[in-house]
């Protein structure tokens, strides 16, 4: 379905106690009782776009300009999508039932070369178009998740992977391109589950915001 511009009738702030509280409530897709981030440091953080990796190589056309106009209706009201100090949680028009907006989740992980690198867990658009307006973000940055249990990705490697991510026009990613790199064959079992603790986050999907 082709973007459709809305319009955020109010968004409800709360503080970053309470979505420290909730993100260590967060469960695990496959298995509920696994809270991946309940010993994990938390941080809100102004990161630069080079201290950030994306694991997921593209970007929806429709889904940027979903998130330009969340960004444009949220200034409107008095916040910014990429500076927030907790999280929202957003009426808007015509959607069925309310949904929580958070800031963008970061991973710091270490992969197996030694390196660390701070990956993009949920938040991908909203990054992408922080980055083609040169702003600086402000992200939840999570780390000391337990090995067993990192991201399902590996992060993009190389020089500017931002520069790198393919604009796919749409909605939808076409057949045989790869998305991201996964970790392991069944990898929904290492999915996080932000409905566990919060309201219409979104779960697995082609181009969340």
């Amino acid at each position: 379905m082709a973007f459709v511009p809305f319009t955020v009738l109010k968004a409800e702030p709360h503080g970053p106690d309470e979505l420290f509280e909730r993100i260590r409530r967060v469960g695990m897709l496959l298995n509920q009782e696994r809270r991946p981030y309940l010993e994990a440091s938390l941080e809100l953080k102004e990161m630069t776009y080079a201290e950030i990796r994306p694991a997921q190589r593209y970007v929806l056309s429709d889904c940027l300009l979903k998130v330009r106009r969340l960004d444009w209706e949220l200034k409107r009201l008095g916040f910014d999508m990429l500076a927030l100090d907790g999280y929202l949680t957003l009426t808007i028009e015509g959607a069925d039932g309310q949904v929580d907006l958070l800031p963008p989740v970061v991973e710091r992980l270490s992969e197996a070369d030694g390196r660390e690198n701070n990956v993009v867990n949920d938040g991908m658009h909203r990054l992408y178009a922080g980055w083609l307006s040169w702003k600086t973000p402000r992200v939840l940055l999570i780390k000391g998740v337990p090995q067993d249990a990192p991201y399902y990705a590996y992060p993009v490697p190389g020089p500017d992977p931002w520069d790198r991510a393919t604009v796919l026009p749409g909605d939808r990613v076409p057949d045989g391109f790869i998305k991201k790199w996964h970790r392991i064959e069944d990898n929904k079992r290492l999915y996080r589950d932000f409905n566990s603790a919060f309201t219409n986050v979104g779960g697995p999907r082609g181009g969340g915001a």
